[in-house]
């Protein structure tokens, strides 16, 4: 991880001034584009990895100036975007060849939430400054019903629960009315078979939110948010999860064919829009002409051990030694 931080000047610097690089990228190699969404989980990894070091020297360089990176880039609304600060001018959208998918790098909830999240483990917390801000945004952003709209992971499911955790990481009151009513939306739309799931159609028809075959990715990210909260009222849900998540697992991981991530969902804005005001000058429907869906196929593998390894502390379940043949 420490040889794969970027120290490299990139594109980001036009918006961003007298900030060290020190980002990581969501691709391979990308030293022009580190992004947002993974500089934050490399800092809550490292943050634990440094709790088991004697010679933490070279994982306390990275993280500060990981942490000074990922401030330099929190956008005037107080959200993050994926790979630049305040990228939402519209007018770049009008050009003729940008009629496919998204131009544009506008703040989104879920990046902003994993940050606050990464944030918490450097000792921050909601009276922090930054914190406070980032805060403001994530509340105005709730919908009426109480979910979190999802930019980079499908949809609502995927935005509720970056949310919830980030909100119990830096010490809100998780039994403030808007929490639970994020909880209660998660329970309401939890599946017969104990999962969650929800598809692309989410994106353009507002009934089809939280709605969908259940999927191992989506069920852990709602398995991650109700453990978040850390109320006996959800422990059923929990462990109906759970049940669903271990009756499905196959050699060891899960089939997941659907798609549960995002490229583009086709808006042209790159954010959460709204549909009954523009939908029908989108020119598309349900099947996301304009748009370009992702399966991240490790998302089946990493967010399901997540969730079980998060909800186990939370349970108090007995951990088994393995036994070697």
């Amino acid at each position: 991880i420490l040889g794969k931080q970027i120290t490299r000047w990139g594109d980001w610097q036009v918006k961003v001034r007298g900030v060290r690089p020190g980002g990581w990228a969501f691709e391979r190699a990308n030293t022009a584009y580190p992004d947002v969404d993974d500089t934050a989980l490399a800092l809550v990894v490292l943050s634990e990895a440094r709790r088991h070091l004697e010679d933490t020297a070279a994982v306390d360089a990275a993280l500060e100036r990981a942490e000074e990176w990922i401030l330099g880039l929190q956008c005037k609304n107080g959200g993050w975007a994926a790979f630049d600060r305040d990228n939402n001018s519209v007018i770049v959208t009008k050009i003729p060849f940008c009629d496919f998918g998204e131009v544009l790098d506008p703040p989104s909830v879920d990046v902003t939430a994993h940050v606050v999240e990464a944030l918490a483990t450097l000792g921050r917390d909601m009276h922090d400054p930054v914190v406070a801000k980032a805060l403001r945004y994530i509340r105005s952003e709730q919908e009426p019903e109480g979910s979190w709209f999802g930019r980079w992971g499908v949809n609502h499911i995927y935005g509720t629960g970056a949310v919830l955790p980030a909100l119990a990481a830096i010490g809100e009151d998780m039994r403030a009315p808007y929490v639970r009513r994020a909880a209660d939306w998660l329970v309401a739309h939890q599946n017969a078979d104990g999962g969650w799931g929800e598809s692309c159609a989410s994106y353009m028809d507002d009934s089809q939110r939280g709605r969908g075959p259940s999927t191992a990715s989506q069920t852990g990210w709602a398995l991650m948010a109700l453990v978040a909260v850390a109320s006996p009222d959800y422990d059923g849900a929990i462990r109906r999860g759970l049940d669903y998540l271990l009756s499905c697992q196959k050699a060891g991981t899960w089939d997941e064919p659907q798609y549960t991530g995002t490229g583009f969902p086709g808006y042209g804005v790159g954010e959460r829009t709204n549909l009954k005001e523009i939908g029908a000058t989108l020119g598309q429907g349900c099947e996301l002409a304009r748009g370009f869906m992702l399966n991240y196929n490790m998302y089946r593998h990493y967010f399901p051990l997540i969730a079980m390894a998060r909800a186990r502390r939370y349970l108090g379940l007995a951990v088994q030694p393995c036994r070697r043949n």
